[in-house]
């Protein structure tokens, strides 16, 4: 079979088995009649994983075996866990065990991200114009199992969920075993703690101009976090099927994607950015706005269309500006230290954050709850803003004048 068609399917697979629950567990979990603290802890598994990850790939996966294969055996285990242990849990309304499930599922999912990529860009033959297209089929895996689920099976508050993500991490761990053999690209090579969590890249810290970007960046992740978390709870105060209207946020992040290289090259790295932390700001305030008795369902769909411009405007430029600083030496350490301080640390506290505001502006118990979204959306706004004002006001790529 042609590689390039097996790196697309392998694309759509992997992001059809994150998306088949991530998106409508924050629906789940209330349904159930789980506290809040709950939903935090499933959304901050993903961000803990991120953190470890880089470590279970530097210094064993990509030294040792080949990646293909410990693709297939990660997508393995995590089948188990999503049609084994989590059904076991939910059915004996254990809310902890399903807690740790969790955290043991993202912890094998994670790595396979990388290691997907790796598959990928080892057997593209022109990697700047073949892996986007490949990569957009992972965000169209995404939507289908979003819309699979939610408007498909109307499973946003069903353990169906999770049925779908372990049979297709099945189908995934049999594709991996197709994939053309892709070598450890760290073989052979010493590679020590420190590089593979990118602390190669802290000689970047002596610019001014990055402290700022990675700190603002690391902010951001905070209120950022809600839309992950609690997102669709709120669409589901004004559709049935919000994880279904929630995938537009896909669908406007592809359409972003194919017009960013023209943004970028007219607007320039500090425009981008700020137009992305904008973004959220829009965002959390139409929905604070739109939230009520009678939500405004435009505002709130509006919000979700946003997503493109959150999305690719901020990270992806975030990642190409951290491209530009870092010699080549280091570009990969610097990178996974991006990802660290973004995906990892600032969406663990921002989970954590969001899980607590939305405690103390709900009362009653799932899942009967009454949630105060008004003043939950309202505080990420007031947050993102800040942020934004000082990233505005700091940041200067070079050549630009300081500002007074």
């Amino acid at each position: 079979m042609p590689k390039f068609p097996l790196l697309c399917a392998m694309m759509f697979l992997q992001f059809f088995v994150w998306g088949s629950w991530y998106v409508t567990a924050g629906t789940f979990v209330p349904a159930m009649g789980w506290p809040q603290t709950t939903t935090g802890w499933v959304y901050s598994a993903g961000p803990i994983a991120a953190m470890i990850s880089p470590l279970f790939l530097g210094l064993v996966a990509d030294r040792y075996f080949a990646s293909q294969r410990v693709l297939a055996v990660m997508h393995l285990l995590g089948a188990a866990i999503m049609l084994v242990l989590i059904p076991g849990a939910i059915e004996a309304k254990d809310a902890v065990s399903f807690e740790w499930y969790v955290l043991a599922y993202m912890l094998c999912y994670m790595p396979t991200l990388g290691l997907s990529n790796t598959v990928a860009f080892t057997h593209i033959e022109h990697p700047q114009k073949q892996f986007p297209i490949a990569r957009v089929f992972g965000t169209l895996g995404w939507i289908a199992a979003v819309t699979l689920v939610s408007k498909g099976l109307a499973a946003d508050t069903k353990p169906t969920m999770f049925l779908v993500a372990g049979y297709s991490s099945l189908a995934m761990a049999v594709l991996s075993w197709l994939l053309p053999r892709t070598p450890p690209p760290l073989a052979g090579k010493q590679v020590s703690i420190g590089e593979t969590l990118g602390l190669g890249a802290l000689e970047l810290m002596k610019r001014p101009a990055f402290v700022v970007f990675l700190l603002c960046s690391f902010l951001i992740c905070i209120p950022l976090a809600g839309y992950y978390s609690f997102g669709n709870q709120f669409a589901g105060t004004v559709w049935e099927s919000p994880g279904f209207y929630l995938s537009f946020g896909q669908w406007a992040e592809v359409g972003f994607m194919l017009v960013m290289p023209l943004c970028f090259a007219r607007l320039g790295v500090k425009k981008m950015l700020a137009i992305g932390m904008a973004a959220w700001v829009v965002r959390y305030g139409l929905w604070s706005y739109a939230a009520g008795a009678d939500p405004v369902a435009w505002m709130v769909l509006g919000g979700i269309l946003l997503h493109g411009i959150c999305y690719d405007f901020f990270f992806v430029t975030g990642q190409i500006y951290v491209d530009q600083q870092a010699r080549p030496q280091i570009r990969g350490q610097a990178q996974s230290f991006l990802v660290i301080m973004t995906q990892g640390l600032g969406m663990y506290l921002g989970a954590q954050i969001m899980t607590g505001i939305v405690n103390d502006n709900t009362t009653g118990e799932a899942p009967n709850a009454v949630v105060d979204w008004a003043t939950i959306w309202w505080l990420p706004c007031l947050g993102a803003l800040a942020i934004l004002t000082v990233f505005v006001l700091l940041f200067r790529e070079r050549g630009e004048p300081a500002t007074a």
